[in-house]
């Protein structure tokens, strides 16, 4: 046996419900098996080491990525989310790789300027197909990074793409072939799926609610009304006395996600018990997810995002950053759509490509992908040298508070 080969097996320990490098649906284009690291492993690797990872370290989460550099990114999201699912994924004896692979690659297609992005992208390509981050995040890694000689995208396994594409419409689906057959068929992704859908909830939930907190705009007083939260601040607050406000805060944050993982956990291997899956596709064929909350902690966990999203996302202070972001982006698809000579070289011969071969639509699609890869301080930096007249400056968001 050649010495070189990597013969150790860490997928070995996984329950017989997990997913297997061994067992992979494969690739859309086949290639040899790695060396020293797994085919989840490989996908990974590949993905961190993608142009459209790194530059979500400049792209919003919540608040403009320069407005405050003690926020959140959409980088240190995933990071998040990757080291809660890996956790996860641990306790349940699944496979971590592949949870991880899903968690860093789940965010790649979000617009900048967050959720205002993608809203504003998508009122622009609505007459064109419309736009949504979770499907762009699956054309980044099938089409649009070019880092291979024999392939477009990252070329990953069946079992990631599967997993980045958390949610999709029946009438995309169709388009979208075996990835998405779900969507069409019933029945459920891989667990390391599931359970990496959950891991960004639990992630964004209480990074928003430390993030906010940070930023003055929600106080511990409204926080106060909610189980999830008020429990855990009470509990600090007998066991330690007073502390300074950021160390109860992140003390009870911290609490906060061991109750909602603890809670996942518990509730799971109970659900996994009574289905008894022997193979991951078992489990895939279960009429409802085996990953998830209890009744009580989803109940606490839907108090929560509602609160955020009533008083923080849809604060004054951040609707005003979100309105400016959006004229931005919609400033920015008119101009392209107008002007397909003014995006970089190479991108506007794949629009008249594009046009001469799909019409419009074909160009539109193009601008999308062009806009949707810009990080934050790139596409105000754009509309800028464009001259957009009437573009307010994006970014007038909370003191940072530190």
């Amino acid at each position: 046996m050649d010495p070189d080969i990597f013969v150790f097996d860490p997928e070995a320990a996984l329950a017989p419900y997990a997913s297997r490098s061994g067992i992979s649906r494969g690739r859309i284009h086949p290639e040899p098996p790695p060396r020293y690291r797994t085919e989840f492993q490989r996908d990974r690797d590949r993905i961190v080491h993608s142009g459209a990872f790194r530059r979500l370290e400049y792209k919003t989460q919540v608040f403009v990525n320069h407005v405050g550099d003690m926020y959140r990114t959409r980088l240190t999201h995933t990071l998040e989310v990757a080291q809660i699912a890996r956790g996860i994924a641990r306790a349940l004896r699944l496979n971590e790789d592949l949870a991880e692979a899903i968690a860093l690659a789940h965010d790649l297609g979000h617009t900048p300027f967050g959720h205002a992005g993608q809203e504003a992208l998508d009122a622009s390509m609505r007459p064109h197909g419309g736009f949504e981050h979770n499907r762009q995040s699956l054309r980044v890694v099938d089409a649009l990074e070019a880092r291979y000689a024999e392939f477009d995208g990252l070329n990953l396994c069946f079992e990631t793409r599967e997993g980045i594409l958390k949610h999709c419409a029946r009438a995309h689906a169709r388009a979208l072939g075996a990835v998405a057959a779900r969507f069409l068929d019933g029945g459920q992704p891989s667990l390391e799926a599931q359970l990496t859908n959950l891991a960004d909830e639990i992630a964004y939930n209480n990074h928003d609610v430390d993030d906010g907190l940070r930023s003055g705009l929600i106080t511990i007083d409204q926080l106060r009304g909610l189980d999830l939260f008020a429990a855990p601040y009470q509990e600090v607050a007998l066991r330690y006395g007073t502390l300074p406000e950021r160390r109860h805060v992140a003390e009870t944050v911290r609490r906060m996600i061991d109750a909602e993982v603890g809670d996942l956990i518990a509730t799971s291997r109970d659900h996994i018990a009574r289905a008894a899956p022997c193979h991951p596709d078992e489990a895939r064929a279960a009429r409802t997810p085996l990953i998830a909350f209890s009744a009580a902690m989803a109940a606490k966990n839907l108090a929560l995002k509602r609160f955020l999203y009533r008083a923080l996302y849809r604060h004054p202070q951040v609707k005003a950053m979100n309105e400016e972001a959006q004229k931005l982006i919609a400033a920015l698809f008119a101009h392209f759509m107008a002007h397909p000579d003014d995006l970089p070289a190479a991108t506007a011969q794949k629009a008249r490509n594009l046009l001469d071969l799909e019409g419009i639509d074909g160009q539109a699609r193009t601008v999308a992908d062009h806009i949707a890869g810009m990080t934050d301080r790139y596409a105000i930096a754009q509309g800028e040298r464009l001259g957009l007249s009437g573009i307010p400056v994006v970014g007038r968001g909370p003191a940072q508070v530190r």
